[in-house]
Order: structure tokens, then C-alpha cells, then sequence
């Protein structure tokens, strides 16, 4: 019922209805309120982007076209527009990470080490998601789905059963491209070193 709901919405956002935007909004809140809480208990302590703030400005961006990627206001439905979601949550992770090492002077690379229960891996340092972030933008460019796929996983913490119902896919297909895409990232990162 809510996920036909939305999509329904989303159709009228699309077809320029400005009043469609705040019927959105309660609809997919929450859910939006779960997935940056899952992203932001990822980031250091003291992190000064809170997750109220993250939906906020990633629901602004989305609704306003100001979203970097897709094109504004057209979404195939709620899989596409939690997807969108999730770039624009990265985006805006990845600017504040920028913003915080433009203020540090040095700030040097740490290798780290990741374990197949961990997300990729551990970016406590903002050098890390900025590496993480570029070799992201090389795999979306030869493969699209596969960085929306890690952007599901990493940047909202979906499970891999969130991200197949999302995406349309099986479980099994997740974990497949999810265990490719991490080994391609981690060989990018590498290389950048």
C-alpha cells in the first residue's frame, strides 16, 4: 500500500505538482530517518552532521533537483528513488568529508584492513571516503548498477535482502556483485596509493 503510495507520488512530483513533495515526505521519513541512522553510526564520534540533518538535506536535494546524478524528479518508483536517496546521502558525506580535510593540513592515507562482515571497510579518516568516493565514481563508470548496488550497502547500511528488493535482483545475485564489487574497490583504492 505505502510503496505503490510513493511511487504514485513520485509520479506527480515528476509531472511538476509542487504540493506532491510534502505528501512524500511522512511517507518515506522514517525509513529515510533508519538508513542515515545506519550510515551515521558508521562515522567517527564528535561527527558534526547528525542524521535528522543528513535526511533533511538529502530530501531537499532530491525533491528540489538539486541531487547530483540521476535526473531530478524523474524516478522509476520507490526502488530508484531510495536509490537516488542513497547517492545524495553519499554525496553529501563525501563533501563534508572534503570540507574537513581542506581544513587539516596533511592528513595522510592509512591502509586498512576489512573482513567479510564489515562494509567495505573502516573510513574513520575522511582520506579514506574520499578514496573510497573516487574509485566509487571509476566503478560507476563501467558499471553503473554495481555502485548503485555498494552506494545501497555502504552509504545507507542496507542488508543485503534491503538492497535485492530495492534493486529487483535475488539475494544471492547481491552477494555475488557485492563480494566483486568490494574486491574492484579495494583494487582501485590500492592502485591510488
Amino acid at each position: 500500500m505505502v510503496k505503490s503510495e510513493v511511487s504514485q507520488i513520485l509520479h506527480q512530483i515528476e509531472n511538476g505538482d509542487q504540493h506532491a513533495a510534502s505528501q512524500l515526505l511522512p511517507l518515506v521519513y522514517e525509513e529515510l530517518r533508519r538508513l542515515a541512522s545506519n550510515k551515521m553510526a558508521q562515522e567517527k564520534q564528535g561527527h558534526t552532521l547528525q542524521p535528522t540533518a543528513l535526511v533533511h538535506e538529502a530530501f531537499v536535494r532530491l525533491v528540489s533537483g538539486e541531487a547530483d546524478g540521476d535526473d531530478p524528479h524523474k524516478w522509476d518508483g520507490r526502488g530508484h528513488f531510495f536509490a537516488a536517496a542513497a547517492e545524495s546521502m553519499r554525496r553529501i558525506l563525501v563533501e563534508s568529508a572534503r570540507r574537513r580535510n581542506a581544513q587539516k593540513r596533511g592528513g595522510g592515507m592509512q591502509r586498512c584492513e576489512f573482513t567479510e562482515d564489515d562494509a567495505i571497510l573502516d573510513h574513520q579518516d575522511d582520506a579514506t571516503l574520499l578514496s573510497l568516493d573516487d574509485a566509487l565514481t571509476k566503478l560507476a563508470a563501467e558499471d553503473a548498477e554495481l555502485a548503485k548496488l555498494v552506494q545501497l550497502r555502504y552509504f545507507t547500511g542496507l542488508t543485503i535482502e534491503e538492497t535485492a528488493d530495492v534493486l529487483g535482483v535475488s539475494a544471492r545475485t547481491v552477494k555475488r556483485h557485492w563480494t566483486y564489487a568490494r574486491a574492484w574497490l579495494r583494487r582501485a583504492m590500492d592502485a591510488e596509493e
